[in-house]
This record gives C-alpha cells, structure tokens and sequence, in this order.
C-alpha cells in the first residue's frame, strides 16, 4: 500500500483523536495531507447550534468553507476525503469539484442515514460512497466498511493483574446511562467488579444535551467525567479488565470502535449491538450479546479465557485495512459476503 506523492484534502469532525490517527498513518504512507476539521469551532454553542438548526449558524459555515477553498485551490489533489458530513455546505462540494476536476472523491460514514439525512444529499458528489450501517449499504447501494481499531489496542499489555469483570469507558448519550447503571446493579449482585467512565466535553455540554435527550434527565452528574481519556490510558484500563461493554445507540447497527478495540485487545466484549452475529469474527466465546429491555449477565462468561481471533478478519480490523479500502479497492467481496444483510432478499 503506497501513496507515496498523493496529495489528499481530508475533512472531518474531531472524534476522540482518531482523525489524527487517520491523518498520520496517511502521511506515513507517503501522502500529502491537509487536514481540516469539518465544523468551523469544537465550541459548546456551534456544536449546539449545529445539531439543533445550523441555519443559524449558516454565515460563520459559509465563511469557513470559503477559506478552506481559497487556502486549497492551487493544490492539485488526488484525492478528498470527507468523514462525517454533518456540517459541510453542498455549494463547497460543488465549487471544489469544478477546482479540482481529477480528485476522487471519497465519503466514509459512521453515523446512520436515519439520524443524518443529509447524507442521502451528499451521495452523489462522491466517486465512493462507505458507510458502517449494513442497512444503509443495502438501502442506497453504498460500500459496506465497518470501523477499525488503531494500534493502541492490539494486543495491550498481556500478564497484567486484572482488577475488573467489566469496563465501561463512553461518551454520556442516549440510553448509556441507564444500561450502564442497570448493568453495574447487577454485576454488583454477582461479585463482579466494574469500572464505569461517562464522559462528556464539559458541564455546559452536557447540560446542553440533557434539554434534547429524556435519557439524560436521570443522570447523577457527579458519576460524570470531564476529562478526555487518551487512548493509552483506555488501553491501559482495558489490559487490567476482564471484558469492556458496547452500548450502541439503539437506532444504529453498525458496530462502534469500541467493538473492534475490545476484541483487538484480546478481551471479552458485552454489547447491546445483536448484529455482531453476523460478522465473520463473533464468537459465543468472546462475545456476550445483551438485550437493552432485559439485561441478564451470566457470570459464567466471565471464567474462560479469550478465543484468539483468526488472522485474517483481526488483519481486515485494522486501520491499514480501513485506508486500503476507501483508497485502493473496497471490500465489499469480503464484508458483504460475511454478513447475512446482504443474503437476504
């Protein structure tokens, strides 16, 4: 894999560092990279007015586009990258195409269709279109690509003392909270030890979330954290753990980071994601599947050990293989041929 003298646009959204793990590995790869985040300002009000009705906000987009734009025009790209597309003005797309004519354009999603239907608008700009949902990739015809774990996690620290039956490291959102908690209860009861992380930005943010979100309203702010993990210091609790809990938004199927961390990790993973069964490295060993309505926790998942997962779907995990297919040749022989979505009629 070599993109030794390419020169790529990349826009995203921040996500927990990973964007810089992205931009990193490209350039390690031999590609030029001009990285720019997708929102004009991380600030608590943007993102609030973002998600609420950017509207509002629309000059302050306009205007921050404009300067990606004149800031990029004499650069002759191979390629853009886009990843998430929330906030990104069509009138940009449209203006960069006519500015570069032979860049490949490139979108990669990890959020559904269903919670940001603007994505079905920004489809047909791109040369390719991924998207971790399976139910997407089927509805719209796009290429199916789920997540990938960045190399903090392969295999962490082995022979350490574990501490916990079951972590828990997320942002603060949705029905987390209250699973979490359900869940805690119960491993409680069992004599399983946990440790639970809920993060949010900050206060402001997550008081902000709390007037949209009825999941929010029963949450104790004082089991909430401000502070940012870096991913050594997950990895690190990771390794002293016996299994990590997933808890996907219920709306959503495509598996999270936290997935492939996990298992990359070599530990045990608990999720509420049921459509793990259909991936080609789901094992009963490994994996305890939870019902979000009826929690149940066997504490006999907890006493064996972690079945290795075979080299070619860990190797498919990767971030490697994540670039190798947005850039080169998608996986869709692979992927979709490995989940029972794209079996049925």
């Amino acid at each position: 894999m070599n993109l030794s003298g390419k020169k790529i646009l990349f826009l995203s959204a921040n996500f927990f560092g990973y964007e810089k793990a992205i931009t990193n590995r490209l350039q390690e790869l031999g590609a030029e990279v001009d990285f720019f985040n997708e929102r004009p300002s991380d600030s608590i009000l943007s993102k609030g007015i973002i998600r609420v009705n950017k509207n509002f906000y629309f000059k302050k987009i306009k205007s921050y586009y404009q300067k990606i734009l004149k800031q990029t025009a004499s650069r002759d790209y191979d390629f853009f990258l886009l990843i998430k597309g929330e906030t990104i003005p069509l009138i940009f797309l449209d203006k960069f195409k006519v500015l570069h004519r032979s860049a490949e354009m490139i979108f990669y999603s990890y959020d559904t269709a269903q919670e940001y239907p603007k994505f079905l608008k920004l489809f047909p700009y791109f040369n390719k279109n991924f998207t971790f949902e399976p139910q997407d990739a089927k509805q719209y015809d796009l290429h199916f690509r789920p997540l990938f774990f960045i190399n903090d996690y392969h295999k962490v620290a082995e022979n350490v003392e574990l501490k916990y039956d079951v972590v828990f490291i997320g942002s603060a959102h949705t029905d987390r909270y209250l699973i979490g908690e359900k869940l805690r209860k119960m491993c409680d009861a069992q004599n399983l030890k946990t440790y639970f992380y809920y993060y949010a930005p900050s206060k402001a943010a997550f008081l902000l979330k709390k007037v949209f979100d009825q999941n929010l309203k029963k949450f104790n702010l004082k089991k909430l954290s401000f502070k940012k993990l870096k991913h050594s210091e997950i990895a690190a609790i990771y390794a002293e753990s016996c299994s990590v809990l997933d808890i996907n938004k219920p709306f959503q199927a495509g598996l999270t980071m936290r997935t492939f961390e996990t298992l990359a990790s070599g530990k045990k993973l608990l999720t509420t994601n049921s459509d793990i069964r259909n991936y080609p490295f789901y094992s009963e060993a490994n994996v305890m599947i939870l019902d979000r309505n009826q929690l149940k926790v066997d504490a006999e998942f907890f006493k064996s050990n972690f079945k290795d997962i075979n080299s070619k779907p860990l190797e498919m995990m990767t971030l490697d293989s994540w670039i190798a297919c947005l850039f080169f040749k998608d996986q869709d022989d692979y992927w979709k041929k490995h989940h029972l979505t794209f079996q049925k009629s």
